[in-house]
């Protein structure tokens, strides 16, 4: 007699306790990366608890202990963009839908931001209510070194930080901790990670309290590292395109200035340029819906094209990490190759918000 193959732990656990609807992410090897059935599963959780007068709040966390969301499933998306694309844009479709829904949704959202918080994490972090960082989050918008883009809302987010940090980020790919999450207002509150189980069980035992409960629980992040060159940052990523802040970059004599171009000379040309057309409209914009629309007419076209396809061979699939972008350089990006990305879809292939969000 064979053995039943042991059975499979849900990619996503749900449960609900007193008033509190809690999301937990439960994919611990993949860094708890976001697979389509995960965002599906997250969706019909979140209307049914939408329509449900007995859920007061949302609790999104992770299982284990190594990191909150390290994004989407980029294997996946490259091997569908490699041939007709459709797997990646349904994901990014159903994807984007539930980023919509969290920005909207009308009972507060708690996210513990405990560990690696990078794309897809950002895009179900940065919506909630509360945002609990610790000592160990590392967040970071790395889709430039991959030939992607900062996504998943990512155009909203960004250019709103203060300053020029936004930009920095979406450029660079810059990871950064706890201390300049709070520094940045990208994080609400901060708290040890030794006292993170004890404060999802006080928030559990009575949400009412929760504003209560997290001034009790409050750490003190310490000196935020950006303070060191906050005034570079915004002083040199100006200009009105990728060029400009190039050439800012190259005729400045501080290391940070010097650190900055030689990161942004390793990403994908094509990518900087993308990232920094998304921003500015992005910054523009006043309708969530209609900026989620935008980066899902750029995710479609962008996942089919070369530089993402090389950029997952050689950071996840070689791990070389010695991409080589076309075009190479940002002289060589096409202006026109750029807003095309950002021309609209055919009617019936536009990304459409849920119609009960």
């Amino acid at each position: 007699m064979t053995e039943a193959p042991p059975k499979q732990a849900p990619e996503v656990l749900v449960s609900v306790k007193k008033n509190v609807g809690r999301i937990t992410l439960n994919r611990p090897k993949a860094l708890h990366a976001l697979t389509l059935s995960m965002c599906e599963t997250m969706i019909e959780t979140l209307l049914e608890w939408q329509a449900d007068p007995e859920i007061d709040m949302v609790m999104i966390d992770h299982s284990g202990e190594r990191g909150f969301c390290a994004g989407g499933d980029i294997r996946m998306l490259a091997e569908s963009g490699a041939g007709d694309g459709v797997k990646a844009r349904k994901f990014f479709h159903t994807e984007y839908r539930l980023n919509h829904l969290l920005f909207h949704y009308d009972r507060p959202v708690v996210a513990i931001m405990d560990g690696v918080v990078m794309g897809g994490g950002v895009g179900i972090s940065m919506p909630a209510h509360y945002r609990i960082a610790t000592e160990r989050t590392t967040f970071a918008m790395p889709e430039t070194g991959i030939g992607l883009f900062p996504d998943v809302g990512g155009g909203w987010y960004l250019p709103r930080l203060p300053g020029k940090a936004g930009l920095w980020l979406a450029l660079t790919g810059a990871r950064i901790k706890g201390a300049d999450c709070m520094r940045l207002g990208i994080a609400t509150h901060f708290i040890e990670f030794g006292a993170v189980e004890g404060l999802k069980k006080a928030i559990l035992a009575d949400h009412r309290r929760i504003d209560e409960t997290l001034r009790m629980y409050r750490a003190d992040a310490g000196k935020a590292p950006l303070l060191g060159f906050e005034q570079d940052l915004n002083r040199l990523f100006v200009g009105d395109s990728v060029e400009e802040i190039f050439e800012f970059l190259e005729a400045d004599s501080c290391d940070w200035g010097k650190a900055q171009l030689a990161v942004l000379k390793t990403k994908s040309p094509q990518t900087l340029k993308v990232a920094f057309e998304q921003l500015k409209r992005g910054e523009a914009m006043t309708d969530f819906a209609e900026h989620m629309a935008m980066e899902y007419r750029i995710g479609s076209r962008v996942v089919q094209r070369p530089d993402f396809i090389e950029g997952v061979r050689a950071v996840i699939v070689d791990k070389d990490n010695a991409p080589r972008w076309n075009p190479p350089t940002i002289e060589a990006v096409d202006d026109a190759d750029i807003q095309a990305i950002f021309a609209p879809l055919p009617p019936e292939e536009e990304w459409t918000p849920l119609a009960d969000a």
